[in-house]
């Protein structure tokens, strides 16, 4: 599993908190297509399917917070 960069580590937070791909565009100032392309980073990354899978992921590796 590849490290997350900073932004994407602070992108999967908010994906773990149940935040959209617009409210992820509005609180870190980024656009939707940024933040489109950081989820497919993260995905790729993780070997992840989808977000669940991603949230799932991301939790039993204690990668990111509940």
């Amino acid at each position: 599993m590849e490290k997350l960069t900073e932004q994407e580590t602070i992108i999967l937070q908010q994906i773990v908190h149940g935040c959209n791909n617009v409210q992820i565009s509005k609180s870190t100032y980024i656009s939707i297509h940024t933040v489109k392309a950081h989820i497919s980073s993260i995905f790729k990354k993780l070997g992840a399917k989808n977000r669940a899978n991603a949230v799932y992921i991301a939790l039993k590796n204690k990668i990111v917070n509940e």
